[in-house]
C-alpha cells in the first residue's frame, strides 16, 4: 500500500516476500495480505476512529471479516459493540479450531494462527440469550420512537407535545404503560391544551395508542424500564483486551424496526454521554453496525440529518462507527463520505441496479494500475476483499485485493450451555425483569384521572348554571324564542279586538258596556244607530284579519256558545 513502510517495515512492497505475520502489529489491526504477498492490509489504529464500511453480498465472507476486525481490536484493548443477527457471531466467545480452509488460507498468506476465546459479553433486548438491555421513553425520545413507530407528521407532533408536557409536569415516562397514560390524559385535556401547545385530535392520540400497541406485541416492553444500560459497561476491559460486547439479535431481527431503532439510540447515548478526547491513539470503543440498511431505509430526512451528525462528531467522543450491508448504495452520501477505512466484498451484478452497485463502490476506491477495480469486485471469491484504508496522513491508501486472515476464535455459533456460562460469568449484572414502575404508573395515572374528573365537574357546572337560569338547551331556544314573541304581540292584539267587539254592542244597547244588563237580548236587532252600518259586513266587504265575532255568539264568560 502506499507510503506504509515506516508503520510497517518489514511489510513494504519493497521486500517481495511473503513474510509472515499475526492478527496484531505495533499501532494497527491487521485486515489480511494483498494478493500478490508483498502487503498486508491493515487499519492504523490512531485512525480508526474515522469510521469505516463493509460492503459484500451474502456468502461473501463479511461475517468473517467483522469477526476478525473485532479481535484485532480487543487484542489492542479496544472494547467493541457488534449485532449478531445470524447467531455465528457468538463463536467470538470460544476457541477456534483448525478447518481446511482455515489452514489453506493460512498457508498462502503465511499467517500464525493463535486459536484462542475472547472476551465477551452478550446482551439481548429479551433478557433470553444475554443481559437485558433496557433504556426509557424518555431517553429514546420523540423523534427515534416517532421512526420506531412509523407515525405520520401530525402524529409526531401529538407525539412532541407529549413529551413536552411530561417534561413541564415532571411526570416520569419510563415504561409503555406510562406512554399510554399520558396520552389518555392528553386526549382527555385537548381542549384546553390546544392553545398553549397546538392542536391535539383524539384521531392522532388513537393512532399512536395503536401503533404502542404493536410495539408491545413486537416485545417493546422488554425494552423499555428501569435499571436502563450504563454505557460505560461496554468499554471495559478483561487485563489488556478489550471486551467484545455482543448482541443477540436473531429473535430482534424479526422486528427490523426496532432494530435499527436501538442501534441508533444506543449511538446517540455514546455521542452524548462520552467526554471529548479529540484523535486519541485508539479509539474508545469501536461500533459495528451489521444490517445498516435497516437504518437508512424509508428513514425520515429529520432522521437522516441526525444520523449525519452523530457518525461526523462522535469520531472526537474516540468512537469508531463502521456499517456493515450488502449494498455500498445502502448508505447515504452524506453519511458514506465520512467513512475513510473500507473493505469491499464480492459484489453480483445480473440486473442494471446491481451494475449501478458495482460501479459506484468502484468509483469510492483510489485506483490501482495493476487492475480494473471495477471488473474486480465482481471476480472475489469467498474471503477475499477490495481494502483501503487511511495511511499515516490520513489520505486513502491505493486499493488492494486482499486475502482476508481467518479469526483465532470458532467459526461459527456456539451451543446453549456455553452461553450460558459466559452469561453467568459476566463482569457485570443486569435484573431479568424490570424494576417496579407502579409508583410512577400510579402518579400519571393520577394526572389522566384528573383530566377527566375536571371535564365532569365543568360539564356538572354547566348544567348547573342552566337549571339555576331556566335556561333550556341549544334546541329548546328556538321554540321558547318564538312562543315569547307570539304572546308579546299577539295578547294585546287580541284584547283590543274582544274591546271594539264588546264596544260595539254596547252602543247597540245604548249606552256602551256596563254589566250583564247591557246585554240587548230583545229588540235590540232591529233598531240600527246610525253607525250601525258602519260595523256591518257585506258579502263585498274585503276579508279584514282578526275581525270581531259577534257579541251573540259568545256565552256570558266570552267562551263561544253552543251552535
Amino acid at each position: 500500500m502506499a507510503k506504509r513502510k515506516a508503520a510497517a517495515p518489514k511489510d513494504d512492497a519493497g521486500s517481495g516476500t511473503n513474510e509472515p505475520f499475526e492478527a496484531i502489529s505495533d499501532g494497527r489491526v491487521n485486515i489480511g495480505k494483498s494478493t500478490d504477498l508483498k502487503e498486508v492490509e491493515f487499519i492504523l489504529l490512531r485512525l480508526a476512529n474515522r469510521h469505516g464500511l463493509v460492503t459484500g453480498a451474502t456468502g461473501t465472507g463479511k461475517t468473517v471479516t467483522l469477526q476478525g476486525l473485532a479481535e484485532g481490536f480487543s487484542d489492542q484493548g479496544v472494547p467493541v459493540f457488534c449485532a449478531d443477527v445470524k447467531g455465528d457471531l457468538s463463536g467470538v466467545a470460544e476457541d477456534g479450531e483448525m478447518k481446511p480452509w482455515i489452514e489453506a488460507r493460512d498457508k498462502a498468506i503465511n499467517f500464525t494462527q493463535n486459536f484462542r476465546a475472547y472476551p465477551v459479553i452478550f446482551w439481548d433486548l429479551f433478557g433470553e440469550q444475554g443481559l437485558p438491555i433496557r433504556t426509557t421513553i424518555s431517553e429514546m425520545g420523540p423523534l427515534l420512537l416517532s421512526r420506531l413507530m412509523d407515525l405520520s407528521d401530525a402524529q409526531e407532533g401529538v407525539l412532541n407535545i407529549a413529551f413536552k408536557i411530561a417534561d413541564d409536569e415532571k411526570l416520569p415516562l419510563s415504561t409503555l404503560a406510562n406512554l399510554q397514560t399520558l396520552l389518555e390524559g392528553l386526549a382527555a385535556r385537548a381542549d384546553t391544551l390546544t392553545t398553549k401547545y397546538g392542536n391535539v385530535t383524539k384521531a392522532s392520540v388513537g393512532s399512536i395508542q395503536r401503533s404502542l400497541l404493536v410495539l408491545d406485541r413486537q416485545g417493546g416492553a422488554h425494552f423499555f424500564g428501569k435499571p436502563v444500560l450504563n454505557i460505560k459497561d461496554l468499554m471495559l476491559k478483561d487485563g489488556k483486551q478489550g471486551y467484545i460486547n455482543v448482541l443477540a439479535a436473531e429473535k430482534l431481527m424479526e422486528s427490523p424496526r426496532l432494530y435499527a431503532t436501538f442501534l441508533l439510540f444506543l449511538l446517540s447515548e455514546l455521542f452524548e454521554e462520552m467526554p471529548e478526547v479529540g484523535d486519541p491513539d485508539k479509539p474508545n470503543l469501536v461500533f459495528f453496525f451489521d444490517e445498516a440498511h435497516l437504518l437508512f431505509k424509508d428513514a425520515p430526512k429529520a432522521l437522516l440529518e441526525k444520523v449525519e451528525q452523530v457518525v461526523r462528531l462522535i469520531r472526537s467522543k474516540g468512537v469508531g462507527v463502521y456499517f456493515v450491508t450488502q449494498n455500498p448504495l445502502d448508505i447515504p452520501d452524506t453519511v458514506s463520505r465520512q467513512l475513510g477505512n473500507r473493505i469491499q466484498h464480492a459484489l453480483r451484478a445480473f440486473s442494471p441496479m446491481e451494475q449501478r452497485a458495482v460501479k459506484a463502490a468502484a468509483t469510492t476506491f483510489r485506483a490501482n494500475p495493476a487492475f480494473d477495480t471495477e471488473k474486480a469486485i465482481m471476480e472475489l471469491g469467498i474471503g477475499e476483499a477490495l481494502v483501503s484504508t487511511l495511511d499515516d496522513k490520513g489520505q486513502p491508501s491505493i486499493v488492494q485485493r486482499t486475502l482476508v486472515r481467518p479469526p483465532n476464535s470458532r467459526v461459527g455459533p456456539i451451543t446453549d450451555s456455553e452461553r450460558s456460562k459466559i452469561i453467568a460469568a459476566s463482569p457485570v449484572e443486569y435484573p431479568q425483569k424490570p424494576a417496579d414502575s407502579s409508583a410512577d404508573q400510579a402518579r400519571l395515572q393520577q394526572w389522566a384521572d384528573g383530566a377527566a374528573e375536571a371535564k365532569a365537574a365543568s360539564a356538572d357546572e354547566k348544567a348547573a348554571t342552566k337549571t339555576s337560569s331556566g335556561g333550556s338547551s341549544r334546541s329548546d331556544g328556538f321554540w321558547t324564542t318564538l312562543g315569547k314573541t307570539l304572546i308579546k304581540t299577539g295578547v294585546p292584539l287580541a284584547t283590543r279586538v274582544l274591546t271594539d267587539a264588546l264596544k260595539g254592542r254596547g252602543r247597540r244597547g245604548g249606552g256602551g258596556f256596563t254589566g250583564l244588563g247591557a246585554l240587548d237580548t230583545g229588540g235590540g236587532a232591529s233598531a240600527k244607530s246610525p253607525d250601525d252600518s258602519k260595523t256591518e259586513t257585506s258579502a263585498g266587504d274585503k276579508y279584514v284579519p282578526f275581525k270581531s265575532i259577534n257579541v251573540v255568539e259568545r256565552g256570558v264568560l266570552g267562551g263561544r256558545k253552543r251552535q
